[in-house]
């Protein structure tokens, strides 16, 4: 008897293999950011099914407990019966089963949150990442899916999975390509174009101040440089999601697609535009590192907990190095706009005092807990930032080992090669790469930038390159307290007191509202109130924490009214200038005929 019962359910699970997960999401009361979703799961002869909400969502290592948005949850058997269920965890349904029966759920989705880029419904579109909208069994993660939505008929519904016989069904693979795979609905115009024998799509909801024509120009020239670093696309088609927000920002990278949103009146300066285009490119990046190879930490995903991995700093950090070496080689920014770029990351690291107490691995590992705000800079470094510093570090200690014969566009296109998903990457697989393309032992490198805190000589490696990190001519001194300020109402409160700087010194903390220094009202402008001073002047501060009056000495610091900047330098050698085309894939800017 026992025998025969294993053989059924056997069966039972065999069928179940080819059978679909049908997902529908009807949006009746957009305007409540309320949708319904029904789930089917396929026949199966388990006790009891396991029915899951992501934790968290790809791209952003935090748990969000998007549980948290859902209501009105019942399950029912292939013949409409209720089956009963019990929440076991914050986002586990366990739905019991007397019989091999089909397993049909339902629930309503609150979706109002419109910059985690996970759900959100209004009266225009809906975004729908099924991290947010979507349950997963175990059991059927690996099964083919279809998802069906009921929208108002104005809209229309753009995603990187294939449509499944009409304009708002689509299929995938799996539970996997799903949740990796967006969907924008809504009143949202639409362009399609085709480079190099792929298609290509931007879908923009909201109004804005972009330019639509720049940025499929510039998009164009953005998809045609994946064969700078690597050896070929891991898509067909791609497609860019863009929202123009009331305030929402941020991107997400998917595997044959891409989420940015920024504010509808951010993208028309120059400066504006070139966050647009290289958080485009950024993400576009990713669709090689990241989503056809990432960390041994990440895969598979397990979507409702934690994944530790020392290696982030290589998943975001090392994108963020490539995107200006992609825009800079495509001729969309100019090199006087990545020099400016450069500088901007470089002030803000060394300005970062955390940058000497947590290495570029233990922030990886904390990133899911990492604090910001004005301990996190004192005291944490970020998988961007430090990431991108510490692979240009490599990529021109590379270059100039090899007298521009070898870079880090070599690392990552060997990732590519040997470790691509299902498969995950190694910090001593990474290490061996290094060896394999150099010859050399970077054990030693490894443990003094990645597992210790990285101390980077700016001066020494850009000079490599030919170019300088140096104060503008027209720089000034000025006295400092090496804080942040922010004006709230008639005071300047304190949002960062850098460790063991002047104010820090002096016992200042953030929060803290400056009323006074040497009995002289502090205005708008710290600047102004400081003018008066000299570095190592000793003043007196009266300030408000706690609603009460209170007082300190401070000894100011000397600072400079302009960061330092990254240059060209004038008299680059023939081989730093050589080195730096090799760097960047463009002539030194100073390059003079010889």
């Amino acid at each position: 008897m026992k025998k025969i019962l294993a053989v059924a359910i056997l069966a039972t699970m065999t069928n179940a293999a080819f059978a679909d997960v049908h997902y529908s999401l009807s949006v009746t009361q957009p305007e409540h950011h309320l949708g319904n979703v029904r789930v089917a799961f396929p026949e199966t002869a388990q006790v009891h099914l396991d029915i899951k909400l992501p934790a968290w969502r790809t791209g952003r290592y935090e748990i969000l407990n998007l549980a948290n948005g859902v209501r009105f949850f019942t399950a029912k058997d292939d013949q409409g019966q209720p089956l009963s269920w019990e929440k076991i965890n914050h986002s586990t349904w366990r739905v019991h089963l007397n019989e091999p029966t089909e397993v049909n759920i339902d629930y309503q989705v609150y979706a109002n949150e419109l910059g985690m880029r996970a759900r959100h419904i209004d009266d225009s579109h809906a975004f729908i990442d099924a991290s947010g909208f979507f349950m997963f069994s175990d059991s059927f993660r690996q099964e083919p899916v279809t998802v069906e939505l009921d929208v108002p008929k104005a809209w229309r519904s753009v995603s990187g999975m294939d449509n499944a016989g009409s304009k708002h069904r689509f299929k995938a693979a799996d539970y996997d390509v799903l949740l990796d795979s967006p969907i924008e609905t809504g009143i949202n115009e639409l362009h399609k174009f085709k480079v190099d024998g792929r298609d290509y799509e931007l879908v923009i909801w909201g109004d804005g101040n972009y330019d639509v024509d720049l940025m499929l120009s510039d998009l164009k020239k953005l998809v045609t440089t994946g064969n700078i670093i690597w050896h070929d696309y891991p898509y067909q088609r791609y497609v860019f999601m863009v929202h123009a927000t009331s305030g929402a920002s941020g991107a997400t990278e998917h595997v044959n697609s891409t989420i940015i949103q920024r504010p509808r009146n951010r993208f028309a300066s120059r400066e504006d535009y070139l966050s647009f285009i290289s958080t485009a490119a950024h993400e576009f990046i990713h669709t090689w590192n990241v989503k056809a190879y990432r960390p041994q930490g990440l895969v598979p995903y397990n979507y409702t907990d934690i994944n530790y991995e020392k290696l982030l700093w290589i998943a975001e950090g090392s994108t963020s190095y490539f995107e200006d070496h992609l825009m800079v080689r495509s001729g969309i920014e100019t090199t006087d706009e990545f020099f400016a770029v450069l500088s901007k990351t470089i002030n803000r690291h060394l300005q970062t005092p955390g940058r000497e107490v947590q290495s570029a691995s233990a922030g990886s590992f904390d990133k899911w807990i990492n604090q910001g705000g004005d301990h996190g800079r004192n005291y944490s470094t970020s998988i961007y930032s430090e990431g991108s510093l510490i692979s240009m570090a490599l990529d021109i200690d590379l270059l100039s080992n090899s007298n521009g014969e070898i870079s880090y566009r070599d690392v990552h296109r060997e990732l590519y090669k040997k470790h691509k998903l299902p498969a995950g990457f190694t910090a001593d697989d990474v290490k061996a790469i290094l060896t394999a393309l150099t010859g050399n032992d970077y054990t030693a490198w490894w443990q003094q930038y990645i597992d210790n805190p990285a101390i980077i000589d700016f001066d020494a490696l850009l000079a490599k390159v030919g170019l300088s990190f140096e104060l503008p001519e027209q720089a000034k001194a000025k006295p400092s307290l090496d804080a942040i300020t922010k004006h709230t109402g008639e005071l300047l409160t304190l949002t960062h007191v850098q460790r063991d700087g002047a104010a820090w010194e002096g016992g200042l903390t953030t929060d803290d509202k400056l009323v006074a220094i040497n009995n002289k009202h502090v205005g708008k402008d710290l600047t102004a109130s400081l003018e008066m001073f000299q570095a190592g002047d000793k003043v007196t501060i009266d300030f408000i924490r706690r609603d009460a009056l209170m007082s300190t000495e401070v000894v100011l610091s000397k600072g400079f009214n302009m960061p330092k900047q990254v240059v060209a330098n004038k008299n680059a050698s023939a081989e730093q200038k050589a080195l730096f085309k090799a760097w960047m894939g463009v002539d030194h800017p100073n390059l003079v005929a010889q």
